[in-house]
């Protein structure tokens, strides 16, 4: 197991870590997650927190005053009832809140994903041997490590912060009571204000942890590196005969276009270009044909068996090889060149038909 550790040394690809995103294995931190979910509600309780203390305060208010006149029977339960939903209707927003503050903090960090692979039931979930595993593993021990760390730091930012008020703690008996539930407010902000900044810092670390344990996990050794290419790509040695055999037939279909040429210009050695004109057509002249070294000795061969004019002009074979393709028509730069060429070639012609 180590040696297969050992052996993926290659990052992993763009096309692996798509497939795991697809299976939801994706980096991801609780921590982010829990601190969006704690700044949302301690976000509901300054927004919200005013409303709710005057919804609780009625309800309970209202509920005491009946509290005496109430019988045991189904009127006291539907008291009850009604006071608890209205309890909750005033929670409601800030429950929604912090819902959608923990979703955000999921969200961010990897985005919206539909993995039904996470949907289908796995034996290995409910397996004893795998829970006992998984409980003594090296991640359990890092996870109780990060929640002892976690705790002594949240303790330390809290007890910091408490420290200079425990002398005014027994004082504020004596404050009236909006006075003691300002103070106690604040107080409040300020303890929650600290332990939500350690939090952020334990979360940036965690993320980072659970980012670079993520990829390195998705490590692939060089043999899968080059599965997956042959996978995606195809075999390089079968790519390389399809390629093979579409060139010699694009050849061969090149090479059978040459008995119907009007002539052949060439280097006269290095290259040859075949073309083709008919009198009186519209267009101009088309190149039907070219090659270089071995392919434009052949297309001189093809041209004599079928007796085609062979014209030797080496700045019109260079030029017209280079920047004319296969069945393209002549360009207008070229077109004075190339019509001396086939005048040539026609009062050839007309001459053998003399003769």
């Amino acid at each position: 197991m180590a040696d297969d550790d050992d052996s993926k040394t290659e990052d992993a690809s763009s096309h692996k870590l798509d497939e795991a995103r697809l299976r939801g294995q994706v980096a991801q931190s609780r921590e982010v997650t829990n601190l969006f979910a704690m700044s949302g509600g301690a976000g509901a309780l300054l927004i919200f927190g005013p409303h709710i203390s005057t919804a609780m305060q009625q309800s309970m208010q209202m509920f005491f005053q009946r509290a005496g006149t109430m019988r045991i029977d189904g009127t006291a339960v539907a008291v009850m009832l009604s006071t608890m939903n209205d309890i909750a209707m005033a929670l409601l927003p800030a429950f929604a809140l912090m819902i959608a503050a923990g979703l955000a903090g999921t969200v961010l960090q990897s985005g919206i994903i539909f993995a039904t692979d996470k949907l289908v039931p796995k034996l290995e979930h409910i397996s004893i041997g795998a829970g006992i595993k998984r409980l003594f593993s090296v991640r359990a021990l890092v996870e109780f490590l990060k929640g002892l760390l976690k705790m002594t730091a949240v303790g330390s930012v809290a007890f910091t912060l408490l420290m200079p008020e425990i002398d005014r703690l027994p004082m504020l008996t004596s404050f009236g009571a909006a006075a003691m539930a300002h103070e106690i407010m604040m107080l409040a902000i300020r303890l929650v204000g600290g332990v939500l900044a350690a939090l952020a810092l334990i979360a940036v670390a965690d993320y980072a942890y659970q980012k670079i344990s993520f990829m390195n996990s998705m490590r692939m050794s060089k043999q899968e590196v080059k599965e997956e290419y042959k996978q995606q790509e195809g075999d390089p040695f079968m790519k390389g005969k399809l390629r093979q055999i579409r060139t010699e037939r694009a050849r061969r279909r090149m090479m059978s276009a040459v008995p119907n040429a009007s002539v052949i210009v060439t280097n006269p050695t290095h290259f040859a270009v075949a073309l083709q004109y008919e009198m009186n057509s519209a267009g101009a002249p088309r190149l039907v044909a070219k090659g270089a070294d071995l392919v434009a000795a052949r297309i001189r061969e093809v041209a004599r068996a079928h007796d085609i004019p062979i014209v030797e002009n080496p700045p019109v074979a260079r030029a017209l090889y280079a920047t004319v393709e296969i069945d393209q028509e002549v360009p207008p730069e070229h077109y004075k060149a190339v019509a001396e060429i086939i005048s040539y070639v026609f009062r050839l012609k007309g001459k053998s038909k003399q003769r």
